[in-house]
């Protein structure tokens, strides 16, 4: 790691502005439960009060009813009602014990009155109950004023389809009204120590529930400053665990990514300075050196040629290279991977040739490949030319395209030093080299088995690597794919 990127890995984390109050989703959380709750005591509040009340109602206006028809029927007896006659009906029937009686003639005036402290005998009775029982109607009220119940009843007194009159009875009862009033204390002191219990427990369940979000939210911002080894621990089944597991799965993925674009650009810096700097040490022997001969100077410039090529050829490899991680999409079309294995080996005898390399090719037929040809020849090739290029003199290179399942593949088996075991699973990363020495001599850039490979998955294929079974050397099979018959465009 260079200065810059240990400097970029020290950089403190910056702090995000404080998220405001009301914008909170722990907030949010609270206020929703507050409301859920709030809304549970005033029905709490208010419904089972009606019901009581309601209950209290039916059953004071059915009792008074009841009473004023009785009084009403013992009334009708006598054809008309006077004075004398309705108190001594009523002097005959029980004392109607907390409930005030007046009766009326059919014109409303009071006959009766059995209230000592406002006797109102001898008036009219201009009450509403009285004047719908005059029109013949039973009718019944009851009220809660004033911290008591008042209820109201009335009746007419019928004979032969006659209204002789009416009954009226009032009822103040303040016992009740005191048990609605207490039923009401006890509902509001219920309610009052939910509420406080709620408010708690709204408080502890949000600042649980918005625990995990906080740490994600914590664990994201310290990822986008760099910190991609950083995971977040969320307990539980819920989404929640789950947003932290495909979490940690992805900055798995940019750990992984970035650290190999880290050693991809320090690799690559120190592939490109070498020749830079073996052609910045040759142009400055030229120039300070005033006696060097032409011979030399030949010579220092064909080494600096050299080296040019070397940067040339590791500048098309990382061109190649990121236009595959690009990924831009191929114009795919059927390609027989034997014809392109033949056209590569034909290309490559003259190498073979003067490397002292006995080059074979055994072609299967019918292996037809959905891909571009130019990829699979830089597949071919590289297998190949890097059989060739690290074999031994009088060394041989076996070329194999076969059929088999519904795959086709590509064999190439050399006679070479071969790889040792545990530089296998390396040997695809890019710019790793066995023998960099001898790769240096031979050209090579130690990405042509990387390009290779992710050229081959590319197009559904993969390259896999290992000794040769029939002796020494390196046993490479790219895989790919078969395009049958039905599958053509």
């Amino acid at each position: 790691m260079d200065k810059t990127e240990q400097a970029e890995a020290k950089k403190p984390v910056s702090k995000e502005p404080r998220l405001p109050f009301w914008h909170s989703i722990q907030v949010k959380y609270a206020l929703t439960y507050l409301l859920v709750v709030a809304v549970i005591l005033i029905v709490m509040n208010t419904y089972p009060l009606l019901m009581v009340e309601n209950m209290v109602f039916t059953s004071k206006e059915n009792t008074l009813k009841q009473q004023a028809l009785v009084i009403g029927s013992a009334l009708a007896v006598s054809e008309t009602l006077t004075r004398e006659g309705v108190e001594q009906t009523m002097a005959v029937l029980e004392d109607v014990q907390g409930t005030r009686v007046l009766v009326t003639d059919a014109s409303g005036l009071i006959l009766y009155d059995s209230s000592t402290l406002d006797n109102r005998l001898g008036d009219y009775a201009l009450i509403r109950e009285v004047v719908a029982a005059l029109r013949g109607q039973d009718v019944s009220r009851c009220e809660y004023r004033e911290e008591a119940i008042r209820c109201r009843a009335a009746v007419p007194v019928m004979s032969h389809g006659d209204t002789l009159g009416a009954v009226y009875l009032y009822e103040y009862d303040s016992e009740q009204a005191q048990v609605l009033l207490s039923i009401q204390s006890n509902l509001r002191y219920i309610s009052l120590v939910i509420c406080v219990a709620a408010m708690v427990l709204v408080l502890l369940l949000s600042k649980a529930l918005t625990r995990n979000t906080g740490r994600l939210l914590s664990a994201i911002r310290r990822v986008r400053e760099g910190e991609y080894s950083h995971r977040v621990a969320v307990r539980g089944r819920d989404e929640m665990a789950q947003l932290a597991d495909e979490f940690n799965q992805l900055t798995d993925r940019l750990q992984t990514t970035e650290e190999a674009r880290r050693r991809f650009v320090s690799d690559a810096s120190h592939e490109l300075k070498t020749p830079l700097a073996s052609i910045r040490l040759l142009t400055d022997s030229i120039l300070q050196n005033d006696s060097v001969d032409m011979g030399t100077v030949r010579e220092f410039v064909s080494d600096i040629g050299e080296e040019a090529d070397r940067l040339t050829r590791i500048s098309e490899h990382l061109l190649a290279l990121t236009r595959l991680d690009a990924g831009p999409e191929r114009q795919r079309e059927p390609v027989e991977l034997g014809t392109v294995a033949e056209k590569v080996a034909h290309m490559l005898a003259p190498l073979a040739q003067a490397n002292g390399v006995t080059l074979k090719t055994r072609i299967e037929p019918a292996c037809a490949l959905l891909a571009t040809q130019d990829d699979l020849y830089q597949v071919a090739f590289n297998l190949m030319e890097n059989a060739i290029k690290y074999n031994q003199p009088g060394g041989r290179v076996d070329v194999a395209v076969r059929r088999l399942g519904g795959k086709a593949s590509l064999v190439v088996c050399d006679t070479g030093v071969g790889i040792p075991a545990e530089d296998m699973p390396k040997i695809f990363d890019r710019f790793y080299r066995v023998d960099k020495a001898r790769s240096r001599a031979a050209g090579g850039t130690g990405l042509g088995l990387s390009i290779a490979r992710d050229t081959a998955r590319l197009h559904g294929g993969d390259i896999k690597a290992g000794p040769n079974p029939a002796g020494q050397g390196t046993r490479f099979e790219a895989e790919f794919p078969i395009l049958e018959e039905g599958d053509r465009p």
